[in-house]
């Protein structure tokens, strides 16, 4: 057998739904959490290196947001798989799942890598870089690219790992990763005995080797059996049917993430049209709402395990009654979140920015749209469970619809008629986000998802 759960670890079809919920998710938010900090980290050793090393890695790390709506699809076709075929026990397949896109990841990785090489640098002069920070960021950038592989292999097998059930393994080797590239970082960036200072290049280094040792352990795990999900050698015969599935699955979720980010950037410029201190207020306040909407996504992710591993199960009620549990938690924190931000949102923008029209306009942000994101959580998590369910072309079709539909056309209009215009902008957020978890939620109600075979 493939899947043998320790007996300490029952299944999670075998526990209460309120059980499996917290089993998946806490450690999921702790992780994103640490990736948080470490994040933080980086920007603070680079920083010492000035504010030109600042914008290279700024504009190289976007450059790579672009590469994750596809490892994003990938990651939702094999939840996908690997959770129906887990809740069925037919182990064999789910380990099989978890194996093929794992070649698929690193395929993909060493590709990029090789692709990435020469026009790094031509990427950050079309974004605009001054002639420094192209030297810079494209340092980094190149590095970076080069060991995309080990980042593709870690998210794929931490999603495997999702689908099986086991959010711990991945929580304690992103913890052991984040500490080691925290310790790597000053090392590689100003060089000590017989290392030399590397500068932003050594930033690019520590955390591909911090990446490429975390990556190493997950595949300790999956091969020795210690594990939930256990890949022995006749999983990595190459098995072009089953690669087609999970990829048909994950094309959905790859174009809802990609207009996820072209709207992001797309709003950015609206946004810019007001003004800098526009643009400050709403980066600044963009802050707290990504870390607000963090339980989101790890209740989501936690709806998508349970909603796959109930429907191998043959329970689909049971399915239904998770996915609404994960959302009505997080519709709870979402409540508590926002009264926190209508009764301090100055003095959070204050925290980042203290000038006074930046307060002003950042603090009508946070109070018109933080009240509507408790149907960011109908959005995201009902989202999410209906990706664990295989259903992922009616969430990218309602996203597409109300972000390029709705909020963008809204924003650009309110932006003209409004004053002032930011406050146009904000609302048009706000009936997005009203109008996407409405629909989600009607979608999800109709109960198609029940019947999907992945």
């Amino acid at each position: 057998m493939i899947f043998k759960p320790k007996p300490s670890h029952a299944s999670l079809t075998e526990v209460g739904i309120l059980t499996g919920i917290r089993r998946l998710a806490m450690p999921m938010l702790i992780g994103a959490l640490l990736q948080n900090l470490q994040s933080l980290i980086d920007l603070f050793w680079v920083g010492r290196l000035g504010h030109t090393a600042i914008a290279g890695v700024a504009l190289g790390g976007a450059v790579i947001m672009l590469l994750f709506p596809g490892l994003m699809g990938l990651s939702t076709g094999t939840v996908a798989m690997v959770a129906r075929a887990t809740g069925a026990r037919r182990t064999e397949e789910a380990g099989a799942a978890a194996a093929q896109s794992l070649i698929m990841a690193g395929i993909l990785g060493l590709l990029i890598g090789a692709a990435g090489w020469m026009p790094a640098k031509a990427l950050l002069r079309l974004l605009g870089a001054a002639p420094d920070v192209i030297t810079a960021g494209g340092v980094y950038l190149q590095i970076s690219l080069l060991g995309s592989v080990t980042v593709f292999i870690l998210f794929i097998g931490n999603a495997a790992l999702q689908g099986a059930g086991d959010t711990l393994t991945p929580m304690y080797i992103m913890a052991a990763s984040n500490v080691l590239n925290m310790l790597l970082d000053p090392l590689f960036i100003f060089g000590l005995g017989p290392l030399p200072p590397l500068g932003v290049a050594g930033a690019a280094v520590a955390t591909i080797c911090s990446q490429a040792l975390a990556a190493a352990a997950l595949l300790v795990v999956l091969f020795n059996g210690h594990g939930r999900l256990h890949l022995r050698q006749p999983c990595w015969k190459i098995q072009p049917s089953l690669a087609w599935r999970i990829v048909r699955i994950g094309i959905p979720g790859s174009g809802q993430m990609l207009s996820r980010s072209l709207m992001g950037a797309v709003i950015m410029r609206i946004v810019a049209g007001c003004g800098t201190t526009a643009v400050a207020a709403y980066g600044t306040g963009l802050r707290f709402h990504m870390i607000i909407l963090m339980p989101a996504f790890a209740l989501g992710a936690a709806a998508a395990t349970l909603t796959g591993q109930y429907l191998g199960a043959g329970q689909p009620e049971r399915a239904r009654r998770a996915a609404w549990a994960a959302t009505a938690i997080d519709m709870i924190f979402m409540l508590l979140a926002a009264a926190i931000i209508l009764g301090f949102a100055p003095q959070l923008i204050r925290l980042f920015n203290d000038h006074p029209d930046v307060v002003k306009t950042g603090a009508e942000y946070l109070r018109v749209v933080s009240p509507f994101y408790v149907f960011a959580a109908l959005g995201i998590v009902l989202s999410r469970a209906l990706q664990g369910a295989g259903d992922t072309l009616m969430p990218m079709v309602i996203t597409i619809l109300t972000l390029w539909g709705l909020q963008v056309p809204a924003a650009v209009w309110l932006a003209r008629i409004w004053q002032p215009p930011t406050m146009g902008i904000w609302i048009a957020m706000a009936a997005t986000s009203i109008t996407q978890g409405l629909l989600m939620a009607a979608w999800f109600e109709t109960g198609r998802w029940k019947k999907i075979r992945v």
